[in-house]
């Protein structure tokens, strides 16, 4: 579920829509008189049913429901941080979520997003029960000449936390994480010699600490304009921490806005992921683009470079074209010698809420197999 946070606020929205009926001044823009709901989300506090939507390739169109906790309103947290003079700390937002899809996935779960000491400290984290269908191809894409794909099932549960640390300051954060998953992995058909994997492969414990460190200079968090997001993780699995094997796993990307004139954006990023080490098939990378299913091509390492540009025709539209090349390579093939993997597509974006510059609309990306679309919420990129 690459794209879950996004999904979310789009069903935020589109409840909030419902809730927000018969009050005029809260769902238009006195302004343009356009739909907007910049006073509803800015008002808000405590429960919040939300509707959940889902189109991954890779599992199937589905859907389901979250329960939202907000602490406070945006409107009462800015007003706080502007009578102590300090930074404006996010609302603490607590969530319960029940989700399937047509291929059989499905999962139940709850996390929190919390901020302390004027967003100094922030923590995230979660756990879920889940049952997860997909398509493994091989490492590399590599299978018996036989054998176009193996379907899997993963079933069990997956727990995620992780505490940062603002440095002084700045736009710079560190911190720590720790990922535990048990999971229960079982093939479709045939057996797992079929896969060409090792014993240690289909490993169902796993459990890691990292470190993280993250930049961020963005003017805003959903629709950004100008701006960079990026950090570095590092994970390090062990049975002395409760994994079945020894692992480790790396993440680097840096996302990066600028503008064009008063009226276009260019967006540029570049990821890369690694795994090293005794790891697991379903958490060796994968090459993650719009038009790609997830897990669709995988390896020991891959690498995505995006660019995106968006022209904002009015105030609240917004037209966007992108291309991205990803490879993934490492077991069988070099960098050298792998193919490029090439996704294209085009989308738009209303601006639902033009206070918070938080946008909604819909991508349409071409993959190399098949054409794939997406209700996005604000920025694709996670």
């Amino acid at each position: 579920m690459r794209r879950t946070c996004g999904l979310l606020l789009t069903g935020l929205l589109l409840s909030s829509a419902v809730h927000a009926q018969g009050f005029r001044e809260r769902i238009f823009d006195p302004e343009d008189g356009k739909l907007d709901l910049s006073n509803y989300l800015l008002d808000h506090r405590g429960a919040l049913p939300v509707p959940i939507v889902i189109t991954e390739p890779a599992v199937g169109y589905g859907g389901g429901i979250a329960l939202l906790w907000f602490s406070e309103s945006i409107r009462d947290a800015a007003s706080h941080a502007k009578d102590s003079g300090g930074r404006l700390t996010p609302p603490n937002i607590y969530g319960l979520a029940v989700f399937g899809t047509e291929n059989g996935t499905k999962g139940l779960g709850g996390g929190a997003r919390m901020s302390f000491l004027d967003d100094r400290w922030r923590y995230r984290g979660g756990a879920a029960a889940v049952s997860v269908n997909l398509d493994f191809y091989g490492i590399g894409g590599r299978l018996d000449p036989t054998i176009d794909k193996v379907g899997y099932n993963l079933k069990g549960s997956v727990a995620f936390n992780e505490l940062t640390r603002r440095l002084g300051e700045s736009d710079q954060l560190l911190g720590v994480r720790w990922l535990y998953l048990d999971l229960k992995t079982r093939l479709d058909t045939g057996t797992e010699s079929d896969t060409g994997l090792t014993s240690k492969e289909f490993a169902k414990k796993g459990s890691g600490l990292g470190i993280t460190y993250a930049y961020d200079s963005l003017d805003n968090i959903f629709t950004t304009k100008r701006g960079v997001e990026a950090s570095i993780d590092a994970m390090f699995y062990s049975p002395s921490l409760g994994s079945d094997t020894t692992f480790q796993a790396y993440r680097a990307h840096a996302f990066s806005y600028i503008p064009a004139g008063d009226s276009a954006t260019v967006a540029l990023r570049i990821d890369g992921r690694t795994a090293r080490g005794e790891v697991p098939f379903y958490q060796l990378p994968f090459i993650d683009m719009r038009g790609v299913p997830a897990a669709r091509y995988q390896d020991e390492n891959t690498g995505v470079l995006e660019v995106e540009g968006r022209y904002y025709v009015t105030p609240r539209w917004i037209l966007l074209a992108f291309v991205g090349a990803g490879r993934d390579w490492g077991r069988t093939t070099s960098f050298s010698d792998k193919g490029t993997i090439v996704s294209k597509g085009i989308g738009f974006r209303y601006m639902i809420a033009k206070r918070l510059g938080l946008s909604m609309g819909i991508d349409v990306a071409r993959g190399p197999e098949d054409t794939a679309f997406y209700i996005q919420m604000g920025n694709a990129w996670r």
